[in-house]
């Protein structure tokens, strides 16, 4: 069962909207959700908050360390209130999965990820549960720092929000340790929406794209 949920991002409001906060994104909704406030707390470099669900206590913590030394303060929590590896979810920026979609998933390496790099550092071990929120690839490997830098484009953002408010559905399940079912409701995605259609005389519609 999961016991801290910690959301990955780099704090300061140039960074707030960009594709690396993704993570945040997510603690930040499902804070509303339990209706606690994340508050910071130097103790664990971090913003944090505590709820209680079912008579449990559930932390939920954001890393103010800047993403590569998130481990930091993930293990400063961990420590302290002897959560184990396994009872940590940690949601991140996906860069392989698209945007509107999310996987959970256990163990396994950081992928590159920098914020995961120290988080298996500092606990020494990857055997800790990941929530991949896709969004997406510039299709470059060069163009990687920019992209999740960057704010995602408007279709991009609400497609991501979209698959947030959706997978907050499976705290429940997270919660209670049925990570079967947690899994099969994160892993059910609703189709795209479908593009309206062209009007005539060459004008297109929708709104145009981002710079």
């Amino acid at each position: 069962m999961i016991k801290l949920f910690v959301g990955l991002g780099n704090p300061g409001p140039e960074y707030e909207a960009t594709r690396h906060n993704a993570g945040f994104w997510w603690t930040d909704a499902l804070a509303r959700d339990l209706k606690v406030t994340l508050a910071p707390d130097r103790g664990y470099h971090g913003l944090a908050a505590r709820a209680t669900v079912d008579g449990r206590p559930v932390w939920l913590l954001q890393p103010q360390t800047f993403m590569n030394l998130s481990g930091k303060s993930v293990a400063a929590l961990a420590r302290f209130f002897k959560i184990e590896p396994r009872e940590i979810l940690v949601v991140h920026d996906e860069l392989d999965v698209v945007p509107g979609q999310v996987k959970l998933k256990f163990g396994g390496s950081h992928a590159g990820h920098n914020g995961l790099r120290d988080i298996h550092a500092q606990l020494g071990t990857g055997d800790y549960w990941r929530l991949r929120i896709g969004i997406g690839h510039p299709g470059v490997k060069a163009e990687v720092v920019n992209w999740v830098l960057k704010k995602p484009l408007k279709e991009q953002r609400e497609a991501i929000d979209d698959a947030i408010v959706r997978t907050l559905h499976a705290v429940p399940a997270l919660l209670a340790g049925e990570m079967e079912k947690a899994t099969l409701l994160i892993h059910t995605s609703k189709p795209p929406r479908p593009k309206p259609p062209r009007r005539e005389g060459g004008e297109g519609s929708g709104e145009p794209a981002a710079p």
